[in-house]
């Protein structure tokens, strides 16, 4: 497990509904959400799409991250995530 990479990301549950956390190993994080064993919130609300994940070395700057996140009201989350999906986009195109 790699504790140097703290990850903010977000799920799209198949509800439309958008769930934000916080995990230092996504992938396992990600298992266990669809285990049901994740956030009480996203059990039962599978299967789920990751639409958004930033990353940072330090786990305090994840959580303030996270926590700025969760603010956001749904307009606003949805702004974001169609942002950094542009950028992937981008990001990929260029390759």
């Amino acid at each position: 497990m790699d504790n140097n990479e703290h990850t903010v990301y977000i799920l799209k549950c198949k509800d439309n509904s958008l769930y934000t956390g916080y995990t230092n190993n996504l992938e396992n994080r990600l298992k266990m959400h669809r285990e049901g064993k994740g956030a009480k919130y996203t059990r039962g609300r599978g299967p789920f799409q990751v639409v958004y994940i930033e990353k940072f070395s330090m786990k305090e700057e994840a959580m303030k991250r996270e926590y700025q996140i969760k603010q956001l009201d749904r307009k606003e989350k949805m702004l974001l995530i169609r942002n950094w999906l542009k950028e992937v986009m981008k990001n990929e195109s260029s390759k």
